[in-house]
C-alpha cells in the first residue's frame, strides 16, 4: 500500500484553512467592536468578515475531509482565498475607515498567511493531480 502524500498534504492544509477561518471569523465577530477601535476599521467590516469566514470553513472542511478532495472544489478555495488577499488589500487603500498601524499591519499579516495556505493548496492539489493520473 503506498502512501499518497501530495493527497495527504492537500487535506491537511485544507483543515488547516478551515480551522483558521473559523478561529478568525469568530475574532472577527465576538471581538468587533474592540478590533475595530484597535485596527482603525468599522466594526461592521469586521462582523460581516467574519460572518463570511463560516461558510468558507464548511466548505474547505467538507473538501479536506474528502477521500480524494475535489479537484473543482479545491481550486475554487484556492480562488476564494485569492479573492480574500485582494480585498484585504482594498480595505487598506478604500474610504472604509482610517487603519491605524497596528491595522494596517494585522491586515497586511493576515493576508500573507491566506496567500501562503492558498500557495500551498494549489502546489499540493497541482502534485495530487499528478500523482493520480500515474
Amino acid at each position: 500500500m503506498s502512501i499518497d502524500v501530495p493527497n495527504k498534504m492537500l487535506k491537511t492544509v485544507l483543515m488547516l484553512d478551515a480551522a483558521t477561518c473559523l478561529l478568525f471569523g469568530l475574532l472577527l465577530c465576538i471581538g468587533n467592536a474592540f478590533l475595530a477601535g484597535l485596527l482603525g476599521l468599522p466594526a461592521d467590516l469586521l462582523l460581516y468578515a467574519g460572518i463570511i469566514l463560516f461558510p468558507c470553513a464548511v466548505l474547505m472542511s467538507a473538501t479536506g475531509w474528502q477521500a480524494r478532495p475535489n479537484g473543482f472544489l479545491v481550486r475554487l478555495i484556492v480562488v476564494g482565498n485569492l479573492c480574500w488577499v485582494l480585498a484585504s488589500l482594498a480595505v487598506l487603500i478604500a474610504p472604509v475607515g482610517v487603519p491605524t498601524a497596528i491595522g494596517y499591519g494585522f491586515v497586511i499579516v493576515q493576508a500573507l498567511g491566506v496567500m501562503g495556505i492558498a500557495a500551498l493548496e494549489y502546489r499540493f492539489a497541482a502534485s495530487h493531480s499528478l500523482s493520480a493520473a500515474s
